[in-house]
């Protein structure tokens, strides 16, 4: 009987301390500063650990320490993580390449848009200091790029989100004051004239109450309208001196009669947004993992970054007429921070500037790849003749990626 004891004993034993099917390697290298992750590294060897990102620490799946407590250092340093090796490596092309390009300060950089019969990026910075008014615009025909100054006529404030249409690039100026520049300047949808440099303000109201923020904006490829998000963020960051007077909405601005209309109003904190090619389908981000209280009492308090809540991609099938979004389903649930500026390129692949790089997924929202970055990004533009440089800007920096997928066309 003892011998039989010890013999369960050793083979019990045995049972704790086996562990199967663990993926090895994790990751290999498939490129240069290309670090390909094997079956999504599903089974991770124990003792495994990631630390929850923060404000002010935003972590990726690299700063997971494994088994003897190292990271995965490979991951961690490579430019590209691929997921999925055969989207991912044919999103990259034979040829990708990654270059931090500008260093900026800390603030916010956001809402750029590419003026191709300019070759001249647009883009905006929203804080330090409260009230900063220009703009910002990297010069493509310069060799090296030039990044400087640009101050519209009239100067709009704290644009957070854009796009280009029509010839004009579309701005939601997020930014509420009394004396910016000298004068009011309200949450709205604004335009701009790259030629001209004359600004237009197209929406500044819902039947009398401002906007909360106006984050980010798309226009509709048929119907030409354009749908645009309020989250709370303005009144957080101290860009407006009035707190939100609406709930969280995502709209749909009718560019022909003029009506301001709401098409979501589940998102706790709508961020992004962006239309397939062919606008059967929009994305809409929820951030609200990222909030703050919207007391008056207590100010602008800024915001926090809590784990346990929302930062998901949602899609909504659009109406055949253009006008109502409809079958909200979540898509993808972002593993390091919220899922910031959002678009879809012309194959219909899905980026996301979320925490230190951009996400891609597939329509299905599976994360195909990851390009990495040593800040945290806000937003993104394709840029180029062929539309394949993509441009990322955030807080601290402002870099491109040259690769094998396009963006889409916006006339």
């Amino acid at each position: 009987m003892q011998k039989l004891l010890l013999l369960l004993g050793s083979f019990t034993g045995s049972l704790v301390h086996a562990q199967t099917g663990v993926t090895h390697p994790i990751s290999e290298e498939c490129g240069p500063s290309v670090a390909c992750v094997n079956h999504y590294a599903n089974v991770l060897p124990y003792h495994f650990f990631r630390n929850v990102s923060t404000m002010d620490a935003v972590t990726t799946f690299g700063d997971t320490a494994v088994a003897n407590g190292t990271v995965l250092q490979d991951v961690k340093t490579a430019d590209f993580i691929v997921y999925n090796k055969e989207k991912g490596l044919d999103i990259l092309g034979s040829n990708p390449s990654y270059e931090y390009v500008f260093a900026v300060n800390d603030a916010v950089h956001e809402a750029p848009v590419y003026v191709a019969s300019q070759n001249k990026l647009y883009l905006s910075q929203l804080a330090p200091p409260p009230g900063y008014l220009p703009q910002l615009v990297i010069d493509l025909n310069q060799d090296p790029p030039t990044l400087s100054e640009y101050l519209s006529d009239p100067p709009v404030y704290a644009p957070n989100g854009g796009t280009f249409h029509d010839g004009k690039i579309i701005w939601g100026a997020s930014g509420g004051n009394r004396s910016i520049g000298g004068t009011e300047q309200r949450i709205s949808l604004r335009t701009l004239d790259p030629e001209t440099n004359r600004t237009t303000s197209l929406v500044n109201n819902y039947f009398g109450y401002y906007f909360n923020t106006i984050d980010d904006l798309a226009v509709h490829p048929k119907t030409g309208d354009i749908w645009f998000t309020d989250p709370q963020y303005s009144w957080f960051n101290d860009i407006t001196d009035t707190p939100p007077q609406l709930p969280c909405a995502s709209y749909r601005y009718n560019t022909s009669s003029g009506a301001v209309v709401v098409v979501d109003d589940s998102i706790g904190q709508p961020n992004g947004i962006a239309f397939t090619p062919d606008g059967s389908i929009v994305y809409i981000s929820d951030t609200a993992a990222v909030s703050a209280p919207i007391d008056p009492k207590y100010g602008h308090p800024g915001s926090t970054f809590n784990t346990t809540h929302r930062r998901t991609i949602y899609a909504f099938d659009v109406s055949e007429d253009g006008a109502h979004a409809y079958n909200k389903r979540a898509i993808y649930l972002a593993p390091g921070f919220v899922p910031d500026g959002l678009k879809v390129a012309a194959n219909g692949y899905i980026l996301t500037g979320c925490g230190r790089g951009v996400d891609v997924l597939d329509p299905s929202g599976e994360l195909l790849l990851t390009v990495q970055t040593n800040y945290t990004v806000q937003n993104f533009a394709w840029t180029g003749p062929e539309l394949k440089t993509l441009w990322l800007m955030g807080n601290g920096g402002i870099s491109k990626v040259d690769w094998n997928l396009p963006g889409q066309v916006l006339k």
